[in-house]
């Protein structure tokens, strides 16, 4: 992510202070084996998802901010300008990617489990039942155009949960101020090569490998 830098001791040695700040992304490891989340998701999609696409992003992102760090040597403000958008796709997909690796689990980790508590609570207050959100969730994130995710958020302000979707790799804080507690990746790297074409399908099948704990402490956490 990009990171904010004290403008007034930038001033005084502009290209020493960024790379002081400087440090190189890497591809966090998953916490389980590719195949652990069959007969659900292959190992197959986990091992290209993992290896190929998730660093990629991380990749892209550590080639932005070196060019961002460039530009701001050099005082290119339209540059700095330029990158953004390859900071936000390929950040975004760092993050999101993050998330998602953490919000799945093997059934023998607990994966599939439903949630208790006052997660629970809360989604039966907004949704009636967990599988009325569920169905409002799939309905919701089967209908982004072309890629995306959705997400289970947390509306610190208004102190609810909600449903929703980014386009391509937004991540959900920074776009719409939601906590992100739960992603599912819809891009069809996430699912073609078992699910084909059919979204809905990945989406019913993906329940089974959710890994509510991690939903519940991050809701724990910012509630």
């Amino acid at each position: 992510m990009l990171r904010s830098i004290p403008r007034s001791f930038v001033a005084i040695n502009k290209p020493s202070a960024f790379a002081g700040l400087r440090f190189k992304h890497t591809l966090p490891a998953l916490p389980y084996a590719y195949e652990a989340l069959e007969p659900y998701i292959s190992k197959e999609i986990m091992q290209v998802h993992h290896s190929k696409h998730h660093q990629a992003y991380v990749n892209g992102l550590n080639a932005a901010e070196e060019k961002l760090g460039s530009a701001f040597q050099s005082n290119d403000v339209n540059e700095e300008i330029a990158i953004q958008s390859a900071i936000k796709f390929n950040g975004g997909g760092h993050i999101n990617h993050t998330i998602f690796w953490e919000n799945l689990a093997p059934k023998s980790s607990g994966g599939g489990q439903k949630p208790t508590g006052e997660l629970l609570k809360e989604i039966e207050k907004t949704w009636g039942s967990l599988d009325k959100f569920i169905e409002k969730f799939n309905a919701q994130t089967a209908a982004v155009q072309g890629s995306g995710w959705g997400w289970l958020g947390y509306n610190k302000d208004f102190k609810r949960l909600e449903i929703a979707t980014t386009p391509n790799q937004d991540p959900l804080k920074p776009t719409t101020g939601l906590i992100p507690l739960l992603g599912i990746d819809v891009w069809e790297h996430a699912y073609y090569l078992q699910y084909k074409n059919v979204r809905p399908d990945y989406l019913k099948a993906v329940w089974e490998v959710v890994n509510w704990k991690t939903v519940t402490e991050r809701f724990n956490k910012h509630r």
